[in-house]
């Protein structure tokens, strides 16, 4: 695969800040007016550069050999830790300016001022400082030294943006934003359901329901989406209207709960279930409802019939449809199944061709319709893979790049690694870095998780992932470009919410598995205890409870998001450990929120000494207290 086709590695984003520090002359004058060894820059300089050139052909090979995944794991650690140590002297040069320029004095005064400000603040920290560069280039020697036995080769390592940041982005045409209208292939079996929905059975246990079933990435929510909206089923006369995610963690109160703020439209915070029942039944009493339960997983008949017991009580000519890639789940429903299956290869055809071409291009020519072809056939009948290449292909024009893409061994993941269709990784592959380091943090978030652009923006804002090159644009205005970026390329979609975009399950499944070691879901991964990798963490107040191991959020030192999920209720700090505790012993922390906490009337000094704490909106969260300082 030619280099200059690729995006450019997610490591390669990372590396970038380094390089940006590393080229500041301040940073340079500092280690030589402290007499600190000015060979520890340019060693690290080129060790990064040479890791660097290794990073695109690693993370292609990431998929197929474990050895270099685990490789990059320690390259990013290693990036990590370089990144802090410069990020901690950028810190305290920018703290003795500022101090420097509030000096009543000469600008002569305030010039040696400045420098013995430094001299006295860093006076005990220069063999800190030293020791600290040379325990990082020690690590990317030894991690540079096994390039000969991981089979690594070194790349140009280009990007869709230029290394000045000048052109941050590749814009594409903005009519790929726009909310498809159509589902092709789908039409009769739109049909069946509806049908279904409208017409009088008698069923003895109500209410009805029926199942889509099929394997991930065929379209099963947006068919069930183009039913709900269909001006047809006005006929059915429905009461109620709801549409709950259910998502791969099923707990009966949590979708009991759900479902009643879905059909209410207002937050309920009871933790009893017989509370939740009794409310449920009588929203729901002598009413007819269609109800849909998007994305079911759960296999335990048990807890189905627990969260059936209310919805029982609606009124006869009720419905359920569910969306599920397992037919045990609908058979525990006792559901009819309605099994979805892959595309025909014209309605393939169409999907790709409606997501390939540009604004005014009606058709290709016959070498790009043949190469074309032969790549819709690898997607397999699928119309996310469909959609997510058919994009990745309206960025490129020439018939190389698209027998490139054809030829990429991508196309033939291992088995194991079935849970990422090789369309959506080809397209993460070809990612600018930038745009793969925003979309990677999305796995701090889980499935099914509405976003809103704006706080997407900040988050990223405060993990310095905007490139603003020289203060040219505002980073809101970059941040929006970036988003618009990946919604055009189908990495979001837009949600049912208004000004709220959701991420398909198969891309949460691949940020996750490309940041898996730096992203710790509580409840959504399975570990004890955090990872002292861990580099973001994410979590819901209400799952804090049954977490055992929030001791080892002091192990994870080097922690950068801290971030509450459920921002809409009112939670108590059930942590095993203080506020003060915490946040006295993780220095590195980027991100700090406390959403949802609204007992919290203050919070302790050590917050103050969080160095690294970026400033952001305090509208963030819907008002939460977001405290950061700048």
């Amino acid at each position: 695969m030619a280099a200059e086709l690729v995006g450019g590695a997610l490591l390669s984003a990372f590396l970038q800040v380094a390089f940006d520090r590393l080229a500041s002359p301040q940073l340079l004058d500092f280690f030589r007016r402290r007499k600190l060894d000015e060979k520890l820059l340019a060693n690290l300089n080129i060790m990064l550069h040479f890791i660097n050139a290794l990073a695109d052909d690693a993370e292609l090979k990431q998929f197929t050999e474990s050895y270099v995944k685990e490789w990059l794991v320690d390259v990013k650690e290693a990036v990590f830790d370089a990144e802090d140590l410069l990020g901690e002297i950028d810190y305290e040069l920018t703290r003795c300016q500022v101090e420097a320029q509030y000096e009543p004095q000469t600008f002569t005064h305030k010039v040696s001022n400045f420098f013995n400000s430094i001299f006295s603040s860093f006076n005990k920290k220069n063999k800190k400082i030293e020791s600290g560069m040379k325990e990082v280039l020690e690590k990317l020697e030894y991690l540079a030294n096994q390039k000969g036995d991981l089979g690594l080769k070194e790349g140009t390592y280009s990007d869709d943006n230029d290394r000045s940041g000048s052109r941050v982005s590749q814009k594409l045409p903005s009519s790929s934003l726009v909310v498809e209208s159509v589902i092709y292939g789908r039409d009769a079996e739109k049909d069946i359901i509806i049908n279904w929905l409208t017409s009088e059975t008698d069923n003895p246990n109500q209410p009805s329901i029926l199942s889509i079933v099929g394997m991930g990435g065929l379209g099963k929510t947006t068919l069930a989406q183009h039913v709900y909206s269909d001006p047809k089923i006005e006929d059915a006369k429905f009461d109620i209207k709801a549409w709950v995610c259910v998502s791969d963690h099923f707990h009966v109160l949590t979708v009991t709960r759900t479902i009643l703020e879905a059909i209410t439209n207002q937050k309920d915070d009871s933790e009893n279930l017989e509370m939740v029942h009794k409310k449920l039944k009588e929203k729901l009493l002598g009413k007819r409802f269609l109800l849909v339960l998007d994305d079911v997983w759960n296999e335990k008949r048990e807890e189905w019939e627990a969260v059936r017991t209310s919805l029982r009580y609606g009124a006869p000519g009720s419905r359920i449809i569910v969306t599920t890639r397992d037919e045990k789940v609908a058979s525990n429903m006792r559901s009819e199944v309605h099994l979805l299956k892959q595309l025909g290869e014209d309605e393939c055809w169409k999907v790709f061709e409606n997501h390939a071409l540009k604004d005014g291009d009606f058709e290709l020519n016959d070498e790009l319709m043949k190469v074309g072809r032969r790549i819709v056939k690898k997607c397999k009948g699928l119309p996310l893979a469909l959609k997510t290449i058919g994009c990745l292909l309206r960025t490129k024009s020439s018939i190389s790049d698209w027998k490139n893409i054809l030829e990429s061994d991508i196309w033939e993941l291992p088995k194991e690694h079935n849970e990422i269709i090789p369309a959506l990784f080809l397209s993460y592959h070809y990612l600018p870095s930038h745009l793969k380091r925003c979309f990677a943090y999305c796995a701090l978030f889980p499935k099914d998780y509405e976003f809103v652009k704006e706080e997407l923006i900040l988050m990223w804002m405060t993990q310095n992932f905007l490139l603003c090159p020289e203060q040219i644009r505002l980073p809101e205005e970059v941040g929006e470009e970036y988003f618009n970026d990946l919604l055009s390329r189908c990495f979001f979609n837009q949600s049912s919410v208004v000004g709220c975009f959701i991420m398909p399950d198969f891309l949460n499944n691949l940020a996750k598995y490309v940041c898996a070691d730096f992203c710790f879901r509580l409840k959504f991964d399975n570990e004890k205890c955090m990872p002292k990798t861990t580099r973001h963490f994410s979590f819901e107040f209400r799952d804090v409870e049954s977490f055992d191991g929030f001791e080892s959020l002091t192990d994870a030192k080097r922690l950068r998001s801290f971030l509450p999920l459920s921002r809409d209720w009112i939670f108590q700090w059930d942590f095993k450990i203080s506020i003060h505790d915490l946040f006295s012993k993780i220095k590195f922390i980027r991100m700090l929120s406390f959403g949802g906490c609204f007992f919290l009337r203050e919070v302790p000094d050590s917050v103050g000494d969080l160095k690294h704490l970026h400033s952001t909106s305090a509208e963030m969260a819907n008002n939460d207290p977001l405290f950061s300082a700048a």
